[in-house]
């Protein structure tokens, strides 16, 4: 899996060639798919016909608003289930308003004191209550599960039968603070019992749903993907709303529409300004990756600029972590990490020729994104991208300090050091400076290490090593926190990825409780 490569001297044409580890990453899977892909529509329909699909989705948009809007009088569960389907199928954007305005009424009448109040007996109700007022940010309590368990303290095996129950309890147990036992056993009791039901001779299309959430639950998935799974799901609902159904799939294709806009523009500036992979051919060439990554954070259509800065950065990201984790000489990335500290153009002539490629975009870049938020009156929000990308850079030093002495640190010292080099802070505090409705006062959150944004890198950094571990120490690279856990701890690989996955789970409470 490693290749030797040359690349020119670094300082002087005398020097001596230097021989460099890299991976062998496989070629684009799109390669130019999108440079060339001139759709008129997701649909490929002609002017005149999406126009009337325009007009249609409109139509059909002011009748779920109405829905929505509606009285709940004695029709909570209907209610319930239509703000559920409405968010998952992934059209709540349109009706964030409306939705808060009804859950703001529910949360009225079915709570006191943070306590659900209800005689209510089913559970895929009761779960399904929960777990829309959690979602909000109310911070329901969960003691509403405990009339769910039988006189020995466990949970009735009579709502183990109910799948509908099982699958809304599942999913509100995903939701679950630090030390909410009673929605541990609900995990634990769900897992079991979803499992179970698959041996049984369950509907192919309620099947489908229970492998799908086990596989990766609403919580945890993206949500353009989920609204996808959703939709076949939803219309195999003998109970489902045909308009809310037929305006899901007509806003999800003139939504995919701009999204395939956007990824075709970041081909061609990818392709065409940078050709990045022919000039650094080192590097991962993962330009629609990097704008999927995006879309799991907002794919809304009033962000598109915020996507079209953050894709840009998050691909000059990715090709830094392939120059720092095993390109570059040690001297070399000094000199790159000086240069990205002053941000001065002058620091380009001290540069070898391949790191001139990459800091030259990067300050094109950040001058594009600078003059785009200078037209709003919002220059400043630079000042903090460009912090979050030193960093960003800094740490990576740092990881090829260790390589370079092979020193292992603790898995202390590595997640200090990891979190920031997985991106995930600093591309976070890039995606709030591209926003349109953020203010500085957000940014300033971001800066201070707020424990949701640390959670969340947490997660990253632990579960791509998980995944990419034996890939990366193929090819020269620093301790993962598998190993650093290893030989901290003198432990087997299989132990010390059952305690790393137990970090990641912890991060997730935390997440769900700063949230």
């Amino acid at each position: 899996m490693i290749n030797a490569a040359s690349s020119l001297p670094a300082f002087a044409e005398d020097a001596k060639p230097i021989t460099r580890n890299t991976a062998n990453f496989h070629p684009s899977v799109w390669g130019e798919y999108f440079l060339h892909n001139h759709l008129t529509s997701a649909a490929g329909l002609q002017p005149a016909e999406e126009d009337n699909h325009v007009n249609e989705a409109q139509l059909l948009k002011e009748g779920v608003r109405k829905m929505l809007a509606s009285p709940i009088d004695n029709n909570l569960s209907f209610k319930l289930r239509f703000i559920d389907s409405v968010q998952r199928l992934g059209v709540s954007y349109h009706f964030e308003h409306e939705i808060e305005e009804a859950l703001h009424q529910i949360h009225d009448i079915s709570t006191k004191d943070d306590n659900i109040i209800t005689e209510e007996d089913d559970l895929c109700h009761v779960a399904l209550l929960f777990r829309l007022l959690r979602q909000q940010g109310y911070r329901i309590l969960s003691s509403i599960f405990y009339k769910f368990k039988d006189q020995t303290g466990k949970f009735n095996e009579r709502v183990g039968s109910d799948i509908q129950g099982m699958l809304s309890l599942y999913e509100s147990a995903q939701l679950r603070f630090h030390g909410e036992e009673i929605l541990e056993e609900a995990h634990n009791f769900t897992v079991i019992q979803l499992t179970k039901s698959l041996n049984t001779q369950l509907k192919p299309s309620l099947a489908a749903q229970v492998k799908h959430s086990l596989k990766r639950s609403l919580r945890k998935g993206l949500p353009r993907l989920e609204a996808t799974y959703y939709m076949s799901f939803y219309q195999e609902d003998p109970f489902h709303d045909e308009n809310l159904l037929k305006f899901a799939k007509l806003d999800f294709n003139m939504l995919q529409e701009l999204h395939q806009k956007e990824v075709s523009n970041a081909t061609r500036w990818w392709i065409e300004d940078l050709n990045l992979s022919a000039n650094l051919p080192f590097a991962r060439d993962r330009i629609v990756e990097c704008y999927f990554w995006i879309l799991g954070i907002y794919s809304e259509p009033q962000y598109s600029v915020a996507r079209r800065m953050i894709t840009k950065v998050i691909a000059l990201c990715s090709v830094i972590d392939d120059m720092y984790d095993a390109y570059g000489t040690i001297d070399e990335l000094q000199l790159f990490t000086n240069a990205i500290e002053r941000w001065d153009v002058c620091c380009l002539v001290d540069l070898p020729e391949y790191m001139k490629i990459c800091f030259t975009a990067i300050l094109d870049v950040f001058e594009e994104m600078k003059q785009e938020m200078g037209e709003k009156g919002k220059e400043y929000r630079i000042n903090y991208a460009k912090k979050a990308m030193k960093s960003f850079v800094k740490s990576h030093m740092n990881e090829a300090r260790w390589l370079d002495c092979d020193h292992t640190p603790t898995i202390e010292e590595y997640m200090q050091v990891r979190m920031v080099t997985s991106g995930y802070p600093a591309l976070i505090t890039i995606c709030f400076a591209g926003m349109e409705d953020i203010t500085e006062e957000v940014l300033l959150w971001t800066a201070r290490d707020p424990k949701v944004i640390l959670a969340s890198s947490i997660i990253s950094r632990i579960m791509d090593d998980i995944v990419g571990d034996e890939f990366e120490q193929e090819r020269g690279h620093i301790a993962s926190s598998i190993e650093c856990f290893m030989k901290q701890h003198n432990t087997s690989r299989e132990n010390a990825i059952s305690e790393l996955r137990e970090m990641v789970d912890s991060a997730w409470k935390d997440i769900n409780d700063a949230c």
